[in-house]
């Protein structure tokens, strides 16, 4: 035994002890005859060039197009899964392309039996799923039939299964359950998993055509092979399809006792103080298995929420038993958690039922339970008082909503809405702030801090409110509005340009916004535009005919361009929908009732007049003077109205002047006698009793007489003489041309924007 020796020459030595000769440059027998020693080759000299590669071979040709065909395919794959599906379908087409210009090929220099099927049938597998993705399913069907019936390709008979998702897109149901039950036939029992996929598709299916009892067998077997929450949830909707209380029953039990297969919570809370043992856990606290595992739990509560709700008004006498018994099968399983909320959500029911006693009392059951569970509860009270204007409970309740969870951005806004009810809007949008910095996708918060910000006329932080919002909710018609009523308002409207924009997208989502399409034809009638605002005011009173200062634009429009009788239609409506308000805004001279005359009177005589004045201006005097005649009837001793049957008579040239004369003189005369009366109660007693003499709101017949129906001139010449002939309230006749005439009836300004906050 030799002893350990590390140096050099020890090592030497042990090398060569067994071939002296080489060392002394002799040969030994056991060498080789005149070669020196050379382990390492190296007196060979350096190894030859490889071969270069003959690029014009066809083995070569084939081999570059083959790579080019894969990596097409990959690039297909890879543009559909960033949802381009456009370049996802060219490049699958390009790749089937060059496949058939390599299947040539190959055909002509090898035999068939060479051919690599494996890409053939990626590449047609490619393109069917790609043509299937851009909707084009008559030729995605047309590709999985050249797959299925090439008897070269092995098990592709599974493929009848996407052949059946086509017709069910397609709502062909009876060739989308023949395809599934085909690909079932091909599949073997052995891959029971995807067997059960596949009679999942025949339930939705059966589901979707009505055959619910087809769909219950395809479930329940499902069920008792492989239980899942979609079938479990699946076989509920159909046994309440067709009315089973008491299997709706057992299948909510059973949906309940499918197991979710995911870890225990406590397996992420660290039992010690080891430094390594907390890196661990807080590394897998929040990894892709955790995840999943939330998201699977999510989808069970999902499942067992809607399924509750569904089944609890229908499966006893009342849906509060109903939910009772939920509540009860719910605290004896795994999801007892859930239990709170579905009493949660039985309060919800009693107010969608308008039953609000029930629903608070169901809430304030809640007031002792845990943290989480009464600021859910707190939060929905102070929404319920919000609702019904009990501002202080909803303020109690929002601030229990808050003190018991800090960071329910629902509980916030609430109390958010609550100051805001109270006039302190920077406070309210402090609330408001908070719940965004909570949660940022809160839109009522953010909703609400912008009608704050409007409400302290702080419009830029407004805008950048809505502006963000109408990010997040790109078709909100109240976000729209709330963007043009800024625009409307910012600088005094130096640049309505921004709010015409707006409010065009706002019609484009919400096109029967009457409030919309007058503020638009207000625009249009500021900047000088009147063809396009009598477009949206018209539009405007198609969808809402009750809007007094559209049918006043409408009127003064008409009688500006001198077509009375379509004047005469809008105002006749005016007058029915708001009496005093026409008479007050629209022509100073419709002064038309009487201290004497009785309140519904008056009403009716006033919308009289407002008609017969727009008779006159339109020239049908008949129709003028029979509805003088018919206010006569019903109000006798109304001074005005039989000046106007004198005046009328006797330029029409009717007989009845003199009786109509008579009337005016005997009532003119009894006037004067309580003139009289008046003064000499004044001069003896020192009072005055109240006047009875009405308002003249028309000229005496003495004053004016118009030659009406000997007047040249055009219709539009008369029509202005008409208007200067009428008088001023009290006053004799003065003159009012067509422009002032305009002025006013032109519309008031638009209202302003709605400003009541969102609840959450």
């Amino acid at each position: 035994m030799v002893p350990f020796d590390s140096s050099y020459d020890f090592v030497i030595n042990m090398l060569f002890q067994d071939i002296p000769g080489i060392i002394h440059g002799k040969t030994s027998d056991r060498g080789c005859s005149g070669s020196a020693f050379d382990p390492l080759g190296q007196s060979r000299g350096p190894a030859p060039p490889l071969e270069a590669k003959n690029e014009d071979s066809p083995e070569e040709k084939i081999r570059q197009l083959e790579k080019k065909v894969n990596e097409l395919v990959e690039e297909s794959c890879v543009a559909n899964s960033c949802g381009d599906l456009k370049l996802a379908l060219e490049k699958a087409k390009d790749a089937g392309r060059k496949e058939r210009v390599l299947v040539r090929q190959r055909e002509q220099i090898t035999s068939p039996e060479n051919i690599n099927l494996d890409l053939t049938y990626s590449v047609l597998f490619n393109l069917a799923s790609q043509y299937s993705a851009n909707e084009m399913y008559a030729e995605a069907l047309n590709t999985y039939q050249v797959i299925v019936k090439n008897k070269m390709f092995s098990n592709a008979g599974r493929l009848k299964v996407n052949m059946g998702n086509i017709y069910l897109k397609q709502r062909n149901y009876s060739k989308a359950i023949k395809f599934y039950r085909m690909a079932l036939d091909q599949i073997p029992s052995v891959h029971k998993e995807m067997r059960i996929k596949i009679m999942q598709n025949i339930g939705v299916t059966f589901i979707k055509t009505g055959q619910y009892s087809d769909a219950i067998n395809s479930f329940e077997h499902i069920m008792s092979m492989a239980p899942s929450l979609k079938a479990g949830f699946n076989l509920i909707l159909s046994y309440f399809a067709v009315g089973d209380r008491e299997k709706m029953k057992k299948a909510f039990q059973r949906l309940i006792a499918v197991p979710l297969e995911i870890d225990e919570d406590d397996k992420y809370i660290s039992p010690s103080d080891d430094p390594h043992t907390n890196l661990v856990i807080e590394a897998i606290k929040n990894d892709h298995l955790r995840q999943m595992e939330r998201e699977r739990k999510a989808t069970a509560e999902k499942y067992i929420m809607t399924a509750a709700k569904l089944i609890a008004p229908v499966i006893e006498a009342s849906f509060a038993v109903g939910y009772d018994w939920c509540v009860e099968v719910v605290k004896a399983s795994q999801y007892v958690e859930l239990a709170n909320d579905l009493e949660i959500n039985k309060a919800i029911t009693y107010l969608r039922q308008k039953d609000f006693n029930q629903a608070v009392e169901t809430l304030k059951m809640f007031e002792k339970k845990d943290s989480r569970v009464k600021s859910a509860a707190a939060t929905n009270l102070s929404f319920l008082y919000f609702l019904e204007n009990e501002f202080a409970q909803a303020s109690s309740y929002a601030d229990l909503a808050v003190n018991s969870d800090r960071y329910n951005p629902s509980a916030l806004t609430n109390k958010g809405n609550t100051v805001f009810a109270n006039g302190d809007y920077e406070k309210a949008a402090e609330f408001y702030k908070e719940a965004l910095r909570n949660d940022s996708s809160c839109t009522e918060a953010l909703y609400n801090i912008g009608l704050a910000y409007k409400k302290l006329n702080r419009l830029d932080e407004a805008l950048d409110c809505f502006l963000k919002l109408h990010a997040i909710l790109r078709n909100s018609a109240q976000v729209l509005y709330q963007i043009a009523s800024v625009y409307l308002t910012y600088e005094l409207m130096d640049d309505p340009s921004q709010a015409m924009e707006w409010l065009m997208q706002l019609i484009s989502v919400a096109p029967t916004d009457s409030r919309a399409l007058s503020k638009l034809g207000g625009l249009h009638d500021s900047e000088g535009d009147k063809s396009q605002a009598l477009q949206y005011y018209y539009e405007s009173y198609r969808y809402f005919p009750s809007n007094i200062e559209v049918i006043e634009w409408l009127g003064a429009y008409y009688i500006d361009t001198q077509f009375c009788e379509k004047a005469i239609q809008y105002f006749e409506r005016a007058s029915l929908i708001q009496l005093c308000s026409v008479a007050n805004r629209t022509l100073f001279l419709l002064q038309a009732y009487t201290s004497e005359v009785a309140a519904d009177g008056g009403q009716l005589l006033q919308k009289k007049c407002i008609f017969v004045f727009f008779s006159l201006l339109a020239g049908n005097y008949q129709k003028a003077l029979d509805t003088y005649k018919d206010i006569h009837r019903k109000f006798p001793e109304n001074v005005e109205c039989l000046r106007f049957l004198v005046r009328l008579c006797t330029d029409i040239g009717l007989k009845e002047v003199q009786e109509y004369a008579t009337k005016l003189k005997r009532l003119e005369k009894m006037k004067e006698i309580r003139e009289q009366e008046l003064r000499y109660n004044l001069r003896v007693t020192g009072s005055l009793a109240p006047p009875s003499s009405p308002l003249p709101w028309m000229p005496s017949h003495a004053q004016v007489r118009p030659t009406w129906k000997d007047s040249g001139g055009s219709k539009g010449e008369r029509l202005s003489a008409q208007l200067r002939a009428l008088p001023g309230a009290g006053e004799p006749y003065e003159s009012c041309s067509s422009k002032e005439l305009g002025e006013c009836l032109a519309p008031p300004a638009p209202p302003a924007p709605p400003t009541s906050p969102a609840p959450p």
